[in-house]
């Protein structure tokens, strides 16, 4: 079942620029909701399956974006080679952060995720020789696979909408293997877990690290879509944003983590016409949906198109 949406997803996905050829709205803004659809079903891997919150996963996002900008601008490696390197060391930085950080519960590992963040952002702003500081790091070059340069927008979209459908495909894989039962289990009771012989050290770890792989390789194709990077684009509002998406699509669910970041990257696009009312309705949006749909936006659709369908049988 779950493998079949994400069949009916990728056709959406690819008919779009297809149905609506040379449109912005969809190639553009369609970029930006798939970097976000990889960050948000990242943090629900986290978050939803394994119980764990993350106020500093921005740091993650802007560490990949760094490692790529740097490596490609100052020392002129290869856009996939920085990617790789940016991936390998946000890797290992997150494993060596997993163990202390992840014994910690609750509000707890809130504030602990949330200082980390700033740590990475308070870096990001005072490394000025590597980062550019606040005024961020220029003339980043975009991606070159194997002599296809993705100097578009469509080819961003094209670029950017496999990476997503990957990232959704991995994260629909992982969480019906054994690592996703156990990441279950963990969330529903680490000592219950515990007695079942999960190793809920290990598990967690592991699921921390693919979390912010994820994020650092959506920061690395934005640093090279973008061409540009600075410190604002990784701040705490970022992590904030979203764990939004995560809770706003339905936790524990990979469409509804997909289906709250594309949500939130529309209503953000679409409130800019309203200038200084923008943050009131999209503020007022959110509760309405908080209000109405406390499962979240995919999980309450899809349960209200279940009972409709069962009144309908009846």
């Amino acid at each position: 079942m779950r493998l079949a949406g994400f069949y009916v997803f990728a056709v959406a996905i690819i008919l779009l620029p297809i149905l609506f050829q040379d449109n912005y709205f969809v190639t553009v803004v369609g970029i930006s909701a798939g970097l976000h659809v990889i960050l948000a079903v990242g943090l629900n891997l986290l978050m939803g399956y394994a119980g764990q919150i993350s106020l500093g996963h921005a740091a993650f996002f802007g560490m990949g974006a760094y490692a790529s900008g740097i490596l490609t601008t100052r020392y002129a490696w290869p856009a996939p080679l920085a990617m790789f390197a940016g991936l390998t060391v946000v890797g290992l930085i997150a494993w060596l952060l997993a163990r202390p950080i992840l014994r910690l519960h609750g509000h707890y590992l809130a504030m602990a995720t949330l200082g980390f963040g700033i740590v990475v952002h308070v870096i990001m702003v005072q490394a000025t020789h590597w980062t550019g500081g606040p005024d961020g790091l220029s003339g980043i070059p975009t991606l070159d696979l194997f002599g296809w340069p993705v100097d578009s927008d469509l080819r961003w979209y094209a670029v950017v909408a496999a990476a997503m459908l990957l990232a959704i495909w991995l994260s629909l894989n992982l969480i019906d293997s054994r690592i996703g039962r156990a990441l279950r289990a963990v969330h529903g009771s680490e000592f219950a877990a515990q007695m079942l012989g999960i190793d809920t050290g290990r598990t967690k770890t592991q699921v921390f690290v693919v979390s912010a792989l994820f994020a650092a390789f959506a920061g690395s194709l934005f640093a090279h879509q973008q061409g540009f990077v600075s410190p604002d684009s990784f701040s705490l509002m970022v992590s904030v944003e979203l764990v939004t998406m995560v809770v706003l699509g339905g936790m524990a669910s990979t469409f509804g983590a997909a289906c709250g970041a594309i949500a939130l990257t529309l209503l953000h696009a679409g409130l800019v016409v309203f200038e200084d009312y923008e943050m009131l309705i999209h503020g007022a949006l959110l509760m309405a949906v908080m209000i109405f749909m406390p499962q979240g936006l995919f999980v309450g659709l899809d349960q209200a198109v279940r009972r409709l369908l069962r009144r309908s049988g009846n």
